[in-house]
């Protein structure tokens, strides 16, 4: 004797549901992402509306207009070594070993005037540093580029 049941249980799932929590997971990642980037105010630069200001006893390297290289291994005072982009990375692993900051930041100051090409190279040559600690074990370095505040 066979019974036939005449309601049958269809498993189906809706995935309208779960496109929406695709899609506010997307929003929420886009909007969280442009919050990161770091504005670090000080020098003769594009403008930035941001109020952040770095700590004085970061390590800072500098370009001025004429393209020359500076490197001020405590950031205080007016304790600059001129150096030229070829012995840039000597000039910053000197500054890394006496560096005594908790930060470990490097703030790249350069003038508006400045092509993107010389700050690209000192990003290379800071990498090439961050490479080498991270190989000797050691905590790398923070950089960030300086601003000038808008009035």
């Amino acid at each position: 004797m066979a019974i036939n049941l005449h309601n049958k249980i269809k498993l189906e799932t809706s995935s309208t549901s779960m496109s929406d929590l695709v899609f506010l997971l997307l929003i929420f990642f886009m909007i969280t992402s442009t919050m990161v980037a770091p504005n670090i105010i000080k020098l003769s630069l594009p403008a930035s509306n941001s109020g952040r200001q770095n700590t004085p006893r970061n390590i800072e390297v500098y370009i001025d207009s004429l393209k020359n290289y500076y490197v001020n291994p405590e950031g205080k005072g007016n304790d600059f070594h001129t150096t030229v982009a070829d012995s840039l990375l000597p000039a910053l692993r000197i500054a890394t070993q006496n560096d005594k900051s908790e930060q470990r930041a490097i703030i790249l100051r350069s003038d508006k005037s400045v092509p993107i090409e010389n700050i690209v190279e000192i990003m290379d040559v800071l990498n090439v540093l961050n490479n080498e600690l991270e190989a000797a074990k050691q905590e790398r370095y923070k950089v960030a580029l300086a601003t000038e505040g808008k009035n």
